[in-house]
């Protein structure tokens, strides 16, 4: 050509090398004086390969439709060995960059510029965004395990059976699978992952777990080798297989995005026509991809984010009929979850475990002065208390039959456990239960009146010839059972402030209403003696100044005040001490109550539900 011919006569590499850094300044200030110089009045020509190892100046000039139809770059004009090709020089008078933008150069006459390159690994990185995703977005993989536990999210039930049957592609966004999938991972096991060169997705494929695999290790013939107590497993029970398609970032925004199995309309109804993620009218202009303006956010991956798709690939004999048209499992979800927990199930039971290490447990054996009278009651006797240290129904009976001075023995039970001898008083389980030779009762007021009733000395309810006198004590013992005791738990579960003080308010005002119906002397409920009543309320009044004193700063009573002098004619009784433990064991056992956990008893259960008390 005539215009190669011309330029490499006038220009040697010298003062080719002199022009470039004018050239560059021009271009880079739009300086009117670049036309002047002779490699700048030809608009088509391509300077991209002077790349000398030497500082020889180096900047990539492309050539590009205005339509956005052809980008292209021309050939290179030199090698690093001075040596040259034809240039392809569009045929037109000369233009400054100004003119160009003003008249469009013609049809290809716009000159950009671009960053320089230093090797070809850095032009080729620039060349291979696939995906036309924003710089800096993640491009790898997940992985095939979540990183994600969500203990209760909406709708598992359904989720769950959904993603065990798989009898349609499931599609989900990077939230529903993080969510959802580790509640099903029990069922499946990972087998590969496929990853593809030049596809915005990874493969991941599942079998069921009860598929089985061979050993990795055959089994040692070593006789000295300690073997494992395992039971291996039916292998071939169920032929299920499901792939997990993983989109990475920026999959739909690709202008030639193709989903896993074929062409978009034949893979997923996400894809078909007039769907999103559907065949895009795909628009340039100065040859960038603009965003195909059809795609929907109903599809997870519309805006370019992470999704993944779900499907069962299993087929020759799956559904029992070798026609390769994929089967569903043999068996229920309920079989897979007996085989083995899945990862949030496994994720809970490990937290406990390690919660329970650190957290605070009802004690099973009495302390202090209780644990002497245990002992002092541990002989056989017809007469036997069930009982356990922190509960205080057991501990009213339990003073009563102090205070009747009754010759009895004492059997501390766990009533979580529920144990048979415990059973067999009491059906429902519940402490304390009182066995008389073949007789046997729980519910600790009826306890109460039973063991008034054995006993004529030392009576806890007034003599029958004050008939009125022993109604107000029953009635008063009821307002015991029916306001303070539940108000007395509903403050020592309430987790909120404003649902403590209001707790708080009531509990003072129940307690207000019996103090004032007690004995104006005092200082027990009927006067200078301990008394039906009192010993209802006792193990409250204790539990008050350790338990809710600890926990919701229960403030003491005035000094010489009714309610005062009360709470310490009980606090002092020879009988509420011998059958009061230390603080610390009252303090750890409510913990569970304080902090409202779950299972603690069905007495937390009944105040959490609003119902009576069990």
């Amino acid at each position: 050509m005539e215009t190669d011919t011309v330029l490499h006569g006038q220009l040697q590499p010298n003062a080719y090398r002199t022009l470039q850094p004018q050239a560059a300044q021009a271009i880079q200030h739009g300086q009117p004086h670049l036309a002047h110089h002779p490699l700048a009045s030809q608009p088509g020509l391509d300077l991209s390969g002077l790349d000398d190892p030497d500082s020889t100046f180096h900047q990539d000039l492309r050539l590009q439709d205005p339509h956005g139809q052809h980008p292209f770059q021309l050939p290179r004009s030199f090698d690093r060995n001075h040596g040259h090709r034809p240039m392809h020089v569009q045929s037109a008078s000369p233009h400054t960059p100004q003119q160009q933008q003003q008249h469009n150069g013609g049809q290809f006459g716009i000159l950009t510029t671009e960053p320089m390159q230093n090797n070809s690994i850095a032009r080729l990185q620039q060349e291979e965004d696939l995906f036309g995703t924003p710089e800096g977005s993640d491009q790898k993989s997940n992985g095939h395990l979540s990183t994600k536990i969500v203990v209760a999210p909406p709708n598992l039930a359904e989720w769950r059976q959904r993603l065990f049957d798989v009898d349609d592609m499931i599609t989900l966004s990077e939230e529903e699978y993080q969510t959802y999938f580790p509640h099903v991972d029990n069922v499946y096991s990972h087998r590969s992952t496929q990853t593809y060169k030049r596809k915005p997705f990874v493969s991941h494929y599942w079998d069921c777990r009860l598929k089985g695999r061979p050993p990795g290790t055959p089994k040692s013939n070593d006789p000295n080798k300690k073997k494992r107590k395992r039971t291996a497993r039916e292998r071939d029970l169920c032929d299920v297989k499901i792939k997990i398609t993983e989109y990475l970032p920026g999959a739909m925004l690709d202008e030639n995005f193709v989903p896993d199995g074929g062409h978009p309309d034949q893979s997923n109804n996400f894809f078909s026509s007039g769907q999103p993620g559907g065949q895009a009218i795909h628009q340039h202009q100065f040859g960038m991809a603009l965003v195909n303006s059809s795609l929907n956010t109903p599809h997870p991956g519309a805006g370019g984010q992470r999704y993944y798709t779900i499907q069962r690939v299993n087929g020759n004999g799956g559904n029992g009929k070798g026609d390769g048209v994929p089967g569903p499992h043999k068996h229920t979800l309920a079989e897979s979850d007996r085989i083995k927990k899945n990862s949030v199930q496994r994720f809970v039971m490990k937290k406990d475990k390690e919660e329970k290490k650190t957290q605070k447990t009802y004690h099973k054996k009495a302390t202090g002065n209780a644990l002497a009278t245990v002992r002092k009651h541990s002989k056989d006797h017809e007469l036997k208390l069930f009982g356990s240290c922190f509960c205080p129904f057991v501990q009213r009976v339990w003073i009563a039959m102090e205070f009747k001075k009754l010759q009895y023995q004492y059997i501390e039970v766990d009533p979580y456990k529920k144990p048979q001898a415990l059973l067999d008083v009491n059906p429902r389980g519940l402490v304390p239960g009182i066995r008389h030779g073949d007789w046997g009762c729980g519910e600790s007021t009826i306890l109460m009146e039973y063991i008034d009733e054995i006993g004529a000395a030392y009576p806890l309810l007034p003599p029958l010839n004050s008939p009125q006198r022993r109604a107000d004590s029953r009635l008063w013992a009821d307002h015991v059972n029916r306001k303070i005791i539940p108000a007395f738990y509903q403050l020592l579960q309430a987790q909120d402030f404003n649902k403590q003080a209001e707790c708080t308010k009531k509990l003072q005002e129940e307690i207000a209403k019996i103090v004032e119906a007690s004995d104006a002397q005092g200082p027990f409920f009927l006067g200078h003696e301990m008394s039906f009543v009192d010993i209802q309320f006792a193990p409250w009044m204790i539990r008050l100044t350790r338990v809710m004193k600890h926990y919701r700063g229960w403030q003491d009573p005035a000094p010489g005040s009714r309610w005062g002098r009360w709470l310490d004619a009980v606090e002092n009784n020879e009988h509420v001490k011998a059958t009061t433990s230390t603080d610390d064991l009252y303090i750890d056992s409510y913990e569970r109550y304080a902090q409202n956990r779950p299972n603690t008893s069905q007495l937390a259960d009944a105040i959490n539900g609003g119902y009576g008390l069990p």
